[in-house]
């Protein structure tokens, strides 16, 4: 029987970690600079800028909090924003369906140009493609970020805490001792897209967490110590933890009771038998810091979102990401096998 792909082997998590080690990584590693393709960080570097691609084939295309243009253009950027580089440039490649309705893709390209706005950052190419295929709408975006006095003050001030070889904040960069902080509350990208897809008839009045990053990280950068970040989407919190400890040859231990998440957005989990912790996040970054500076980063990030919160710390005593539950046990956090939602971005 011939193989074939998945809906999980591009749905994050430990099957398409796999499946890109397996078909990708092995016939194209390769690097510019520092970042080779193995790494699979969230960019990969040439000179003093960072390089990244993404594609965003969410359903439905306008949700509560946003659209696919909001994705598309918060997603990449936030991508170039956890290795401390300013999104600046971006190219846009549409794929629409033919019969899409102009007033959708208005919508969408309005959504476009407001975030690029917010983050003052431009389009400089692109591409469309209108197919018979039923795909609705498709984007790719490809983003462009620059080294800057935020990302060089940050590893100026890590380094005269220990050693750090690296000219970009990495997602292997943590060591142990170090505080994890979550930037707000997790699971919205994920339950709003799911709840208003499937037209569940619950109380809940929850939008998509979708924004760009930068506007917080690079406050946060000027007070430093930040040493490892990734943007918790395909996966959701649970998959860059795993991925980040794995990768820095760490364990992390966070509490149960730190992770912020509201209510609504837990018991509507709960009742569908969704671990939040695996659910796709779109605006929300997962960062280790020194621990001497994590309260003055906080206090930073809080500024920008009340809800951040420190969750844990890293720790030599074990190579897994643990969870102390809220009843004083602790449970092993495993990589998630993959987005519990198709089509969430």
């Amino acid at each position: 029987m011939d193989e074939i792909v998945r809906k999980e082997d591009g749905a994050g998590g430990k099957y398409m970690m796999e499946f890109l080690k397996r078909h990708i990584i092995s016939r194209f590693n390769s690097k510019a600079n520092e970042i080779s393709l193995s790494d699979l960080d969230d960019s990969s570097d040439f000179f003093d800028y960072t390089f990244t691609t993404d594609s965003y084939v969410v359903n439905p295309p306008i949700f509560p909090g946003g659209s696919i243009g909001s994705l598309a253009i918060c997603g990449t950027s936030n991508d170039l924003a956890v290795m401390g580089a300013e999104p600046k440039f971006f190219s846009l490649s549409l794929i629409l369906q033919d019969g899409f309705k102009i007033e959708t893709l208005e919508k969408i390209l309005s959504d476009i140009e407001f975030w690029l706005k917010e983050i003052d950052a431009k389009i400089i190419t692109g591409d469309t493609k209108v197919v018979d295929s039923n795909v609705g709408i498709v984007i790719n975006t490809s983003g462009i970020g620059i080294k800057n006095d935020h990302l060089r003050k940050n590893i100026e001030v890590v380094k005269a805490y220990r050693d750090y070889p690296y000219s970009w904040v990495r997602d292997k960069g943590m060591k142990d001792g170090e505080a994890i902080i979550i930037s707000g509350n997790i699971a919205e990208h994920g339950v709003a897209i799911l709840a208003f897809r499937e037209g569940f008839e619950f109380e809940l009045e929850v939008k998509s967490d979708v924004y760009p990053v930068w506007k917080f990280v690079k406050e946060a950068l000027d007070v430093g110590g930040i040493t490892a970040m990734k943007d918790a989407t395909r996966g959701g919190v649970a998959g860059v933890l795993n991925e980040m400890a794995e990768k820095s040859g760490v364990g992390i231990l966070i509490e149960e009771e730190r992770i912020p998440i509201r209510d609504d957005v837990r018991s509507f989990c709960e009742l569908l038998g969704l671990e939040p912790l695996n659910m796709a996040n779109e605006g929300k970054v997962v960062m280790s810091v020194v621990a001497d500076l994590a309260d003055d980063v906080l206090k930073i990030i809080r500024k920008h979102d009340k809800n951040a919160e420190i969750v844990g710390y890293t720790t030599k005593e074990f190579k897994e990401v643990v969870m102390e539950t809220v009843v004083g046990t602790k449970k092993i956090v495993p990589q998630p096998l993959a987005d519990p939602i198709p089509r969430v971005c």
